[in-house]
């Protein structure tokens, strides 16, 4: 991180109490190690069980080929970093935290990885990760942690006017898509943040999910949800409404525990 002027930080109008501080990426082989002794140092550990390469994608980037400079400059240099800390056992496990699952599909394809956390791109509104990724990653034996599930809020408030989708202001389509799937929740008696925190983990590929509790009562509540199976009806409606996938698993699934 480098400090900034309180005008130019990180994230303005999406991320709040956070310091005049923006990002300095880094993808090499010396920058992933120096990243990684000052983690070590900031935490007081001598390990970690999992090392996530964040932000490897055009959301971040902003463009394809500046996006496409760091996945090179990553692959030729701080991968393996990551490999060389795995092999002597100071990480128990490499990924990447992605916004995008065709880029964590990129990474799968060219390298060996134990887990992704991808955020936000298999929930309730979105299953296109289904085409290709995920069945990538059960193949490999590849595991998902499932950041995002409620996709920056709305699927947990509903389809309000302010909600928030993919760390912004919802647009009128993604509101209408909620209220449509909200509606049918209802009609089922299942609350729509009830459906859409369980509905990841019925993946076969998806180990955890993060809902991102702000306080121990949101904690709390996301903790009683979490088991609380929906009636296989919803989920039938749901797809024969067209607002789920058909090929998205939704009951009886076994998850393997991942490589890692």
């Amino acid at each position: 991180m480098q400090v900034c002027p309180p005008g130019q930080r990180t994230g303005i109008g999406k991320f709040f109490d956070t310091p005049n501080r923006r990002e300095v990426y880094d993808y090499s082989y010396d920058g992933v190690m120096r990243s990684f002794e000052i983690s070590l140092e900031r935490t007081g550990l001598d390990r970690f069980d999992i090392l996530f390469v964040h932000d490897l994608d055009v959301f971040n980037h902003g463009t394809t080929d500046k996006c496409q400079a760091y996945f090179d400059q990553f692959m030729c240099g701080g991968y393996h970093a990551m490999l060389s800390l795995r092999d002597q056992g100071v990480v128990k496990a490499i990924g990447g935290g992605i916004n995008e699952w065709q880029m964590c599909q990129a990474l799968a394809e060219r390298g060996d990885f134990d887990l992704f956390l991808l955020a936000g791109r298999y929930t309730l509104l979105e299953q296109d990760a289904l085409e290709s990724f995920l069945p990538l990653c059960e193949e490999r034996q590849i595991g998902i942690v499932l950041g995002g599930p409620y996709n920056s809020g709305i699927l947990a408030r509903g389809p309000a006017t302010d909600a928030q989708y993919n760390y912004s202001q919802a647009p009128l389509n993604v509101i209408e898509r909620v209220r449509r799937i909200d509606s049918i929740c209802k009609k089922h008696d299942v609350a729509l943040i009830e459906a859409a925190l369980n509905f990841p983990l019925y993946h076969p590929a998806v180990v955890s999910v993060i809902p991102g509790g702000q306080s121990i009562s949101e904690v709390t509540a996301n903790k009683a949800i979490l088991g609380r199976e929906p009636p296989s009806a919803l989920w039938a409606e749901l797809k024969a409404a067209g607002l789920m996938r058909r090929d998205a698993p939704t009951l009886g699934n076994v998850a393997f525990n991942g490589k890692g």
